[in-house]
């Protein structure tokens, strides 16, 4: 799943791409990231970019989690209450290939789908 939020949207003095990376670990997925885009535009059509001082402000952010689709789709309402603001959630089937520290045990890729 990715959810796409601005830099400066925030839930109750916290950043919202915090919030849900926090709610995700909390919900017990199996990981979130945030990325900083370092351009991008949404349903303004106005282009936020690094390059425009005035506009570095509101550039986007992506929280990445990943899960299986039962477990992600559980996680949605949450999303509903968070997103209430404005931002945009997408879900894509994918293939995961995991790859640990042979230090830990495990020898390869392992792959899984959901």
């Amino acid at each position: 799943m990715t959810v796409l939020v601005g830099e400066q949207d925030v839930w109750h003095h916290r950043p919202l791409y915090a919030e849900i990376v926090h709610r995700a670990r909390a919900a017990g997925l199996a990981g979130a990231s945030a990325f900083r885009g370092v351009e991008g535009f949404g349903a303004t059509s106005l282009i936020h970019t690094q390059r425009l001082l005035s506009l570095s402000e509101e550039l986007p952010v992506a929280v990445i989690v990943v899960d299986t689709e039962e477990r992600v789709r559980a996680f949605l309402p949450q999303l509903t209450e968070l997103l209430a603001g404005g931002g945009l959630v997408t879900l894509d089937p994918c293939e995961v290939l995991a790859f640990r520290s042979r230090l830990g045990g495990a020898t390869g890729g392992e792959g899984t789908t959901g």
